[in-house]
């Protein structure tokens, strides 16, 4: 592995040291058996989380998308390397608020849940993220994976991407074929689950699934919800509830009451979330669209124009889909589904 500028490299030791021998306690996350983050002091003070890598294929990953991601503020940064024959390890900042899901769905008693203006900020500090990682880095970096869980919150709960382990670099304008596909139930895009077609429309889709995530509190996969004749897709969920014109029901309990909860702000964050997760890649606006869309909410010409275009859509869908079934086809399976990689379970 080459050198990357300003990334320190350490010595086994020193991240046995720090870990107090890797410790359980220590462990601040962990993704099966590939990965696991521990919590760890340096020598010179500095609290820092060590991810250790069981498969090299992860590492690698996560080290060419770290060496070809340039410096942005929503965007986690890599301290240090550790290579040893048996051990892979990275080294980044610690955060002090963990990340998005436990913050949503895991939160201490004594911690305040996040309010509308936050989840806002949240919001916006994704979509900033995932545009510069598609269009302001030397080739584009698809992360594959965006959702509440990789979404790391610092002291002031500033929104850091991270988890780049399924991350994928194209040149920039290319599109292509996945033979196997990567990412988490739930947060996957039509078009790749079904034929491996991958570029950045993919990451639009997951961070879609991720604001409804943000708004509703809920998992973007459930199979409880089944038990309440719900639908398990947190997105077919909310399509349902948008349908029945019942939008306060989305909204999360933690916010529902609070001073600073604004209906209108709810309702066009739902809005670009529906536009993002539509089933034609080509449909859905680029991050750095929804960033501009973002920063004129309150004014909403561009939202409004971007949701006209997409309820006509919707209504095209449903014509087609009750013609189709007015004619009967036989629908059949495939003969043999595609291969498929690396989808992981909700968290």
């Amino acid at each position: 592995m080459e050198n990357i500028p300003g990334v320190g490299i350490f010595s086994l030791n020193e991240l046995k040291i720090a870990t107090d021998n890797f410790a359980d306690r220590n462990i601040l996350f962990k993704n099966g058996s590939a990965v696991l983050l521990y919590k760890g002091r340096l020598e010179n003070g500095s609290i820092v989380a060590v991810k250790r890598f069981k498969q090299l294929q992860y590492f690698r990953a996560e080290v060419e998308a770290m060496s070809n991601a340039t410096n942005h503020p929503n965007l986690l940064r890599l301290i240090g390397v550790c290579i040893t024959q048996k051990e892979k390890m990275l080294v980044y900042p610690y955060m002090a608020n963990r990340n998005v899901a436990s913050c949503l769905r895991a939160r201490l008693e004594s911690k305040h849940p996040l309010d509308w203006p936050v989840r806002k900020r949240i919001a916006m500090g994704v979509a900033r993220g995932l545009a510069h990682l598609h269009d302001e880095c030397p080739r584009k970096i698809i992360h594959r994976n965006v959702k509440a869980v990789n979404i790391f919150l610092n002291e002031d709960f500033d929104a850091i991407i991270s988890n780049f382990d399924l991350a994928i670099l194209m040149d920039h304008g290319v599109t292509h074929l996945e033979e196997v596909v990567s990412g988490t139930v739930g947060h996957i895009a039509p078009e790749y689950l079904s034929e491996g077609i991958c570029s950045e429309k993919i990451d639009v889709y997951s961070y879609g699934v991720f604001l409804l995530e943000l708004i509703t509190g809920r998992r973007a996969f459930d199979l409880i919800r089944r038990a309440n004749d719900e639908a398990v897709v947190l997105l077919e969920w909310v399509k349902r509830i948008v349908e029945e014109k019942e939008r306060e029901r989305i909204v999360d309990p933690d916010i529902r009451g609070n001073y600073y909860y604004i209906e209108q702000g709810v309702e066009e964050m739902i809005k670009i979330a529906l536009i993002c997760t539509q089933n034609n890649p080509e449909k859905r606006p680029k991050m750095s669209e929804i960033v501009r869309i973002m920063l004129q909410l309150g004014d909403g010409l561009v939202l409004s124009q971007r949701w006209e275009e997409f309820c006509n859509e919707e209504k095209l869908l449903r014509q087609e889909f009750m013609m189709s079934s007015d004619e009967k086809w036989d629908l059949k399976l495939p003969d043999s589904p595609r291969q498929s990689d690396e989808l992981s379970s909700p968290r």
